[in-house]
């Protein structure tokens, strides 16, 4: 897996590296600079994954909320899936490799969920993930990840006299497909890249099928335009989740252009 680490980490445990099926992660420059994989895990451990997400569907689809308005997907945070193999997105030793691969120095703060687009979902929306969001207490040591606390609003900070907070930033983004069996061509659900959205109905310069076991992933930053393409024949999931930085790190190097809040 290529990337060269802003801080680099000590080599991954041998159990970690033993999940991963090969090292063939493709860099491409455009439409936006992002990072493609097919087969990323070894076909036991995926359909570890695989089963797992399919078990918490079955026995707790009351659990999976909307996304976001105008949205089609429901999702569940990764922070109720940490007792099973879907535990492994929130392990420092999975921050500490896509922060490596995306080049980009995170601070092991994690947000995300799994998300699941029934069949006929509406395509979204072009955005870029450049968003803050609040995250409580002190920031996480060396080898330690954090998810977001319950007691501070995520997108806003809001929360109880007394309670601290740190304004982050949104700087990696990561979508890995799995329980989509027998996907092809036309199926429809696909991520859409765009090399701009100028106009009232941009068209995307690049679309990611939403294969099993294949990821794309991209540092955060005032052009990396993407959304979920819609019109997908059959269910559609994955795991979409963000690693993040200081904000005072994506003003100083953007100046606030597109940061997009809430």
């Amino acid at each position: 897996m290529t990337g060269v680490l802003a801080n680099p980490a000590p080599a991954p445990p041998v159990w970690f590296t033993e999940l991963f099926a090969h090292r063939r992660w493709i860099r491409r420059a455009r439409p936006f600079p992002h990072v493609y994989a097919r087969d990323v895990f070894v076909a036991e451990f995926y359909q570890r994954l695989a089963d797992e997400l399919a078990r918490v569907r079955s026995e707790r689809p009351e659990a999976f909320d909307p996304v976001a308005d105008n949205y089609s997907a429901v999702g569940l945070g990764l922070d109720q899936l940490r007792d099973g193999p879907l535990a492994l997105f929130t392990t420092p030793e999975w921050h500490d490799l896509i922060a490596g691969v995306a080049g980009v120095s995170a601070s092991g703060d994690i947000e995300g969920s799994v998300h699941h687009h029934p069949p006929g979902g509406i395509a979204g929306w072009p955005h870029n993930d450049l968003a803050p969001a609040w995250f409580g207490g002190t920031a996480p040591g060396p080898g330690e990840v954090r998810m977001a606390d319950p007691e501070v609003d995520l997108k806003t900070g809001a929360r109880a006299p007394g309670v601290g907070a740190r304004e982050m930033a949104r700087s990696v983004a990561v979508m890995f497909y799995l329980g989509n069996p027998g996907w092809q061509v036309g199926d429809g659900g696909e991520t859409a890249l765009f090399a701009d959205i100028a106009g009232n109905d941009p068209v995307p310069a690049l679309i990611v099928p939403p294969l099993d076991n294949s990821l794309v992933l991209f540092e955060c930053t005032p052009r990396s335009w993407h959304t979920f393409a819609g019109n997908n024949k059959a269910a559609r999931n994955s795991v979409v989740m963000w690693l993040h930085r200081p904000m005072e790190d994506v003003s100083r190097r953007w100046g606030g252009e597109g940061i997009a809040r809430w």
